[in-house]
């Protein structure tokens, strides 16, 4: 077996294990939903189409902004009543799953009760049976088969959903798919669909034995399909029934210097006693509130996020002037603790091919602006939207003559061939210079510093032998070391993994 798989497969236990316990959890829980509502829409059809109307409402919306959706709604909620809910993690991404099986459960309840023959009822009415005894002996036994074909599409549906849970926070079998296709780790993003189609395929099987016992009325398959379900889901969990002390969870966002930097944070953590739980692919806003929340307890951000995306801020500041200005914000509002610069700074920065360059005399953000009505522009799926955009507009005449999103794995070959003519590239990205991509200038000073800063949770702040094992990353990280990490993750061919990455820029501190 290749050192890739075997990487990949070690990861595969925990994450299969908080798979299943966020997709069995969504599952039964649309279940105590659906079931009783569905014996009161058999009974009442303005019911059924109210309910059966929000379910599929509900099912229009892509399962990923269900997902977004409840991350300010529930951090909405928590403030209103003074904290206690998590808006990161579990809770989002249990109630958005949840919604997203209402459907095929409730529609298929609905069919099977109001499909029992009318004779059928009429020869129990004829027996004296009440209506409690009509549903348990006769209508529900009828309807079995159709509803546990409504769960067994609920059940596939929302273990594949589930992998989009990594995005709010919440691990899974998606960390790995989001993680490779960041990386370009194919290996990766391969085991992540193999394990959940494995798992969603198995637990299709299972209902599917359970059905048929129900519907043959042979109790020894019923009963056998819930045993193997219940070995299962306790076998699979078993790796989060084991007690770890000392657990730190260590933020990152989508792209490939947070996944190094994290692992280089997670190698020094472990060194120190610390047991490291990674959350990968988290956005902006959802992982500082999720460290400002004690659900992560360290990670890095940039100056220049903190400044424009938290703090509101449109002015620009001297480096050491922000830093400090940081600091104290995220302290005396947030409790975060700002360790301390890194040493290395990673801010946006516009990138167009050489011969672009060289062709139309472009070295200046001024000079894009006066071609900017031919370009096509390409960014990363946050860039757009940021405040960051709207400051360089304002600064510069800029309007492209398109602009489209993608994920920055996609960015840079999209430049390369040709398919945008301008990216929001990254300056301590290594493909940048390995594509000879010409950055320009931003001589107004529109786009603000960003110093890539180590942040942590209130109580690890507090924490001095936490503190003591970070100290030494603070000011020891060069652009040109976090350049060459960085392209060793995203270049073609001999790829390293991003622990390989954060062990040589590891290697690299002590010199």
């Amino acid at each position: 077996m290749s050192q890739a798989w075997q990487q990949a497969l070690a990861r595969v236990p925990e994450l299969l294990a908080a798979h299943v316990q966020l997709s069995f959890s969504a599952l039964l829980l649309a279940m105590l939903i659906c079931l009783p509502l569905a014996i009161w829409a058999a009974r009442s059809p303005s019911i059924a189409g109210i309910a059966l109307t929000v379910a599929s409402l509900i099912q229009t919306i892509p399962g990923l902004a269900l997902l977004a959706l409840f991350y300010p709604l529930l951090l909405g909620i928590s403030a209103l009543v003074g904290g206690g809910i998590s808006a990161f993690g579990f809770l989002p991404a249990l109630l958005a799953l949840t919604l997203y099986a209402l459907l095929p459960i409730l529609r298929n309840a609905v069919t099977g009760l109001t499909g029992v023959d009318p004779a059928v009822r009429e020869a129990a009415d004829g027996l004296g049976m009440t209506a409690r005894q009509k549903l348990h002996l006769v209508e529900a036994p009828l309807a079995a088969p159709t509803i546990m074909a409504g769960i067994r599409t609920a059940a596939v549906w929302t273990i594949g959903a589930a992998t989009l849970s990594t995005t709010v926070g919440q691990p899974s079998l998606g960390d790995l798919i989001f993680a490779g296709l960041q990386t370009q780790n194919w290996t990766l993003v391969l085991a992540g669909c193999l394990f959940s189609a494995a798992l969603a395929i198995s637990v299709d099987l299972l209902l599917g034995l359970i059905e048929r016992g129900i519907r043959e009325r042979r109790r020894i398959l019923a009963g056998a399909g819930l045993a193997l379900i219940a070995a299962g889901l306790l076998i699979a969990t078993l790796p989060l029934l084991i007690a770890r002390d000392n657990i730190v969870v260590i933020g990152a966002k989508s792209f490939s210097e947070q996944f190094i930097l994290a692992r280089l944070i997670g190698s020094r953590l472990e060194k120190a006693g610390y047991s490291v739980r990674y959350r990968d692919g988290l956005g902006s806003a959802v992982v500082f509130q999720a460290l400002a929340a004690g659900d992560v307890d360290v990670y890095v951000d940039y100056s220049g996020t903190i400044w424009t995306n938290q703090m509101q801020r449109t002015d620009s500041q001297p480096k050491a002037a922000m830093l400090d200005e940081i600091a104290q914000w995220t302290s005396a509002n947030h409790g975060v603790k700002m360790l301390g610069a890194l040493g290395f700074e990673n801010t946006y920065a516009f990138a167009v091919r050489a011969k672009d360059a060289r062709d139309k005399s472009l070295k200046t953000l001024a000079d894009l602006a006066r071609v900017s009505s031919d370009f096509n522009f390409g960014t990363d799926v946050e860039f757009l939207e940021r405040p960051e955009w709207r400051m360089v507009q304002d600064a510069y005449p800029i309007r492209f003559k398109d602009a489209r999103s993608f994920n920055p794995t996609f960015m840079y070959p999209a430049l390369a061939s040709g398919e945008v003519d301008v990216i929001s590239a990254f300056s301590s990205d290594g493909r940048i210079a390995a594509n000879n991509f010409t950055v320009l200038e931003d001589r107004k000073g529109a786009i603000p510093s960003y110093e890539a800063i180590l942040l942590l949770a209130p109580d690890r702040s507090r924490d001095d032998k936490f503190v003591a094992a970070l100290n030494p990353l603070i000011g020891a990280i060069t652009v040109e070391n976090m350049r060459e990490a960085n392209y060793t993750v995203d270049r073609e061919g001999d790829k390293k993994t991003p622990r390989e990455a954060a062990r040589w820029l590891n290697d690299k501190l002590r010199e």
